[in-house]
């Protein structure tokens, strides 16, 4: 953000009964709730799975003890794309950036011992996340859980995966209709889980202005929500159901804004473009992340104050549900001792600081809200923009939005490279001493296990009912009726990942980006 002195001067015709309403009144600019923090603190999540289930369990269980109020699952690279363990491909990636899940036995396990009608879970899925809320379903049936008592948040968030993160399955238009296919399924059977988590977090990680965070994943959301409206869903009960996922970055007012705009920019185009006439239908609510991008390698426990900075941003602007990166997350995955401190980060800022008692306490700053009016201007211009183009999947399918978050990620590192923008112990005030801080490891042999694991699981279930099950998969994916209930039943099969996975791409084909 560029240096300015903001002044009564240039708010002189400024209409906050308008531009701001009152906390838990449209447009929402103060926030979702009358009371906000005062009513109910945001939930604490922390992201967290590697290795394999029973590795991951144990740091869910440690993590609750800790204090947070709800999981947030991360999972490896070949359960994202839809490969089993034993798959060519999944070598070398088996449990590295998260948790390796293969079956419902591998679910089972990694919610062994926490209750799932009582324990709120977010899911970082999008491919294959039909796939893997079905093995929570699954899980909870084994647990004797009803499925209508769960709750929590599965990505499923595809569009994004084609602009800023590539881990896509299938084309762009029955990758849609997978995710209509979920909204509608929860919409009807699982009234206590939010079906998408709509990410400006990926792409603001890919190198996104806050401004193209915003408009982009309005893009996204303005996409789904048209497709589920074709679909013949009715625009109130999805947007009662919709959530969204962002960054939270280094430049604090502006992100502080950010969160603000969005909320009122998200109100209006409920309002306005859609017709939603229920408040909640019309809320942004939305999980924040502190923004990895930022971490650096060099001097790790700087991380511990980039964070803190970011989640009280988060927290300023009025966000549902919060987790704090790792010091470590630049070397590697986030070790107990690291992840506990981002932990009580969280519950210093809730706990010590006496901004929670304040419903949007920055609320008539000349700064915060003539940023949040810009923010909320420039990203509805550029949405118009892709609108005029033809409007999302036309930007995505001809690279548009790539190629402007590509151009924002150059100017940013440029910037960088030139010492313009200062990173405080990679470009400006260093040292040469070693990070001097343990790193988390994933012992080879987790790949391994895991292989062995598949071979035992496929060689002791019923083939043919699995088989079975899997041909109804195919026809669903056919047919047009809903996919949700036969994935269901092939996990409760014992189908693996990777089988439900081949079975649609049977159908639907793969996606890839030199098509582009």
């Amino acid at each position: 953000m560029a240096s300015k002195t903001f002044t009564s001067e240039e708010r002189r015709d400024w209409q906050p009964a308008d531009a701001l309403g009152a906390p838990g009144e449209f447009p929402f600019t103060r926030g979702i709730y009358p009371t906000m923090y005062r009513g109910r603190l945001w939930s604490m999540r922390q992201y967290a799975g590697f290795g394999t289930a029973a590795e991951s369990n144990r740091r869910y269980r440690y993590l609750l003890d800790q204090g947070v109020t709800g999981l947030s699952v991360a999972f490896d690279l070949p359960t994202q794309i839809g490969h089993d363990s034993d798959h060519p491909l999944a070598a070398g990636e088996v449990g590295r950036v998260g948790v390796a899940i293969d079956s419902i036995e591998d679910m089972a396990v990694l919610f062994d011992e926490i209750p799932l009608d009582r324990v709120s879970t977010s899911m970082t899925i999008n491919a294959t996340a039909i796939i893997l809320l079905a093995l929570y379903i699954a899980a909870a049936r084994r647990q004797g859980v009803e499925p209508r008592t769960i709750s929590g948040t599965v990505q499923n968030d595809i569009l994004k995966e084609y602009v800023a993160r590539g881990t896509y399955i299938f084309p762009p238009r029955p990758s849609l209709r997978i995710v209509t296919d979920v909204v509608a399924y929860c919409g009807a059977e699982l009234p206590g889980w939010h079906p998408i988590s709509i990410s400006g977090y990926h792409i603001r990680e890919a190198g996104a202005t806050a401004v193209q965070e915003v408009a982009f994943t309005f893009a996204h959301a303005i996409a789904y929500v048209e497709a589920a409206v074709e679909a013949g869903l009715d625009v109130n009960h999805v947007g009662r159901r919709l959530s969204f996922f962002f960054s939270a970055d280094n430049d604090f007012l502006e992100e502080v804004a950010k969160f603000r705009a969005a909320r009122r920019l998200w109100a209006r185009l409920m309002r306005d473009r859609f017709g939603a006439t229920e408040p909640r239908a019309q809320q942004l609510r939305f999980h924040t992340q502190t923004a990895g991008s930022t971490l650096t390698a060099q001097q790790p426990d700087t991380n511990i104050v980039r964070v803190a900075l970011q989640a009280m941003a988060a927290v300023l602007g009025g966000t549902q549900s919060l987790h704090c990166n790792g010091r470590d997350e630049a070397l590697g995955l986030p070790t107990e001792a690291s992840a506990q401190i981002a932990l009580r980060t969280q519950q210093v800022i809730a706990s010590e600081t006496g901004v929670i008692n304040t419903v949007d306490p920055l609320a008539g700053s000349y700064a915060i809200e003539s940023l949040t009016d810009g923010i909320e201007r420039d990203a509805r211009a550029l949405l118009d923009r892709i609108e005029a183009d033809g409007g999302t999947l036309k930007a995505i399918e001809g690279g548009m939005i790539q190629r402007e978050i590509q151009e924002s990620a150059y100017r940013h590192q440029q910037e960088i490279d030139s010492g313009e923008r200062v990173v405080v112990g990679m470009n400006r005030f260093t040292d040469e001493a070693p990070a001097g801080i343990d790193v988390l490891r994933i012992d080879p042999a987790v790949e391994r296990d895991q292989r062995e694991r598949v071979a035992q699981l496929r060689a002791s279930r019923d083939g043919l009912r699995s088989q079975q099950a899997l041909d109804a998969v195919t026809r669903a994916a056919q047919d047009g009726t809903n996919l949700m209930p036969p994935v269901i039943t092939a996990v409760e099969a014992r189908a693996t990942v990777g089988e439900v996975a081949d079975t649609l791409r049977a159908v639907f084909g793969e996606y890839h980006e030199d098509g582009l």
